[in-house]
């Protein structure tokens, strides 16, 4: 990344972090004040891709991957061993259905 990039994200990151808007005015200002030319159009887009959005989340929620396996995953960590013992029997069951659905007695090539 360039210095300009890293200097508009950081920006972004510390008004995040002080809880004040993400604006292109106020990431320009920050990059100037840390003597980086930075080109309003960058700035613009930066507050837009991030308007509406909690950054401190995004952050917290890097490694998730996505909503659903995260989710699912945070109730049975939570709920501790028990929980963690009855997902491998529902596993089994969905195992069971896929099985009896391949033994109908044809087959595709037959």
């Amino acid at each position: 990344m360039a210095s300009a990039e890293l200097a508009a994200t950081y920006a972004a990151l510390i008004l995040a972090d002080d809880g004040i808007e993400i604006t292109s005015d106020k990431i320009l200002a920050l990059t100037s004040a840390a003597d980086v030319e930075l080109e309003p159009i960058w700035a613009s887009l930066l507050a837009k891709a991030l308007e509406g959005k909690n950054v401190k989340d995004l952050l917290s929620n890097v490694g998730a991957g996505g909503a659903g396996p995260a989710a699912a995953a945070a109730p049975s960590a939570a709920a501790g061993g028990a929980a963690a013992a009855e997902a491998p029997k529902e596993e089994e069951k969905k195992e069971e259905k896929e099985e009896s659905d391949d033994d109908m007695g044809f087959g595709l090539f037959d």
